[in-house]
């Protein structure tokens, strides 16, 4: 007898998730509780950007193998991927995993074994899942297994990670991870790394909170740098060259459902001892506040600016726009009463003040602000756009622009992690001093 799969929520994971396991051969039933997703499925089309992701989807209809609906179906694996929000307060917002569970209570069976993707506090499956699984009547850990294992895939990369990354597989005992493990040998190649259910949470946001804390380390960096005097993007890249060393990119702020959440979900069971993790945090969602002070001082003598911002989504070359840095840009700038034009070739939902193409979002512009590194910005033509724009200016906070090619073209330039107007570097922009 073949098995069976249902995937609770098909977002950003839960619907890759469940087109791999379908395309490996497994029977799988996706839900979610957004009609229009369902709607946009069963027509073969996908509610996100992922690259290989369309095609994967229409294989998976056409052969039979993936249904959805909203509602559950009996399976013998159930696995959970719904979204788990930081609240107002910086904790955890665990509705989604409760409902998701509280619907799977009704159809789970002796035997089954149910699956916890959703980034997580720690202790999350001990003090909130399995209560709700306990409703079954089922001996858990012998009739019902449980197990947590966190996704730990990059946006644009997912089916390649899902494949070739390893694996973190917590059980709530020995059996429940060995049956998880078997699960997931189906379709992924690198190693499957077997744990506890609280290690296994921890290892997740233990990843991401040191991301967050080497981006916090690049972001203040690069505020060094603007007081000081140096290029904070030359010399990331000449400390990086030691083998020991690898300090990450600063930008406008920390976006993501993962970097800029996970660190919040350690905060909030340790606050005391999470004060490096909490200063990174705050010293990262400040950025974007300094950024729209930095925009704004920038068109402080331009009566009535307009300005573009190019980028919405948090990272380049995705849709993706979830606790995006942009967001708090635009928020503060329209707080100020600035006019905006927006443009993200990648984001197409609706949103107030974006505009269909560059041209259009650049016509009549006082200032142009690079906020997300899509590949395309880089291959803009300034010299072109220039001639579009009221009046030239560009802040560049992603390092996708040469400021002196720019200064030529008669641009008035800012770059994050670079002097400020006051400071005086020893050396031109970018090239380093070599002695022969």
């Amino acid at each position: 007898m073949s098995m069976k799969l249902c995937v609770v929520g098909l977002g950003y994971i839960g619907l890759p998730t469940a087109v791999m396991f379908a395309n490996s051969g497994i029977n799988v039933h996706g839900i979610d509780v957004n009609p229009t997703v369902i709607d946009m499925i069963r027509s073969k089309r996908i509610h996100l950007h992922e690259p290989g992701l369309e095609k994967a989807l229409e294989d998976a209809i056409d052969t039979g193998v993936f249904t959805v609906s909203m509602q559950p179906q009996e399976a013998d694996v159930f696995i959970i991927a719904v979204p788990t929000p930081v609240g107002p307060g910086k904790t955890a917002n665990l509705s989604q995993v409760v409902k998701a569970a509280e619907m799977l209570v009704p159809i789970l069976k002796a035997g089954d074994l149910v699956v916890l993707e959703s980034t997580v506090p720690p202790t999350t499956v001990e003090s909130v899942l399995l209560p709700v699984l306990k409703q079954t009547h089922l001996v858990i850990g012998e009739q019902l297994f449980v197990c947590y294992s966190p996704e730990r895939v990059m946006p644009g990369r997912l089916f390649h990670e899902l494949k070739h990354n390893d694996r973190i597989v917590g059980g709530i005992n020995l059996l429940s991870a060995q049956k998880c493990a078997e699960l997931y040998e189906r379709i992924v190649d690198g190693t499957i790394h077997i744990t506890d259910t609280i290690t296994a949470e921890m290892v997740k946001l233990m990843e991401n909170t040191y991301r967050d804390v080497n981006i916090a380390l690049a972001n203040e960096l690069a505020r060094i740098a603007e007081e000081v005097g140096f290029n904070v993007w030359e010399a990331i890249q000449l400390a990086n060259s030691h083998p020991r060393v690898q300090i990450h990119s600063p930008g406008p702020g920390v976006g993501g459902h993962c970097i800029a959440v996970d660190p919040w979900f350690i905060f909030e069971k340790a606050p005391k001892a999470a004060r490096l993790i909490e200063l990174s945090r705050i010293t990262n969602d400040n950025v974007p506040q300094l950024i729209s002070n930095r925009i704004r001082e920038m068109v402080r003598n331009v009566h009535k600016p307009v300005i573009t911002l190019l980028g919405v989504a948090f990272k380049g070359d995705i849709d993706d726009i979830r606790e995006s840095p942009s967001l708090v840009v635009i928020n503060e700038l329209r707080k100020n009463g600035c006019q905006l034009k927006i443009y993200d070739p990648y984001v197409h939902q609706d949103m107030t003040d974006k505009v269909p193409t560059l041209n259009e979002a650049v016509t009549g512009s006082d200032c142009i602000v690079l906020l997300t590194d899509h590949t395309i910005f880089k291959d803009i033509d300034f010299d072109l756009i220039g001639r579009l724009m009221r009046s030239r200016r560009i802040i560049d906070t992603r390092n996708l622009v040469d400021l002196n090619r720019l200064r030529l073209s008669g641009f008035l330039c800012e770059k994050i992690g670079t002097p400020l107007a006051h400071v005086t570097m020893p050396h031109r922009l970018g090239e380093s001093i070599r002695y022969d």
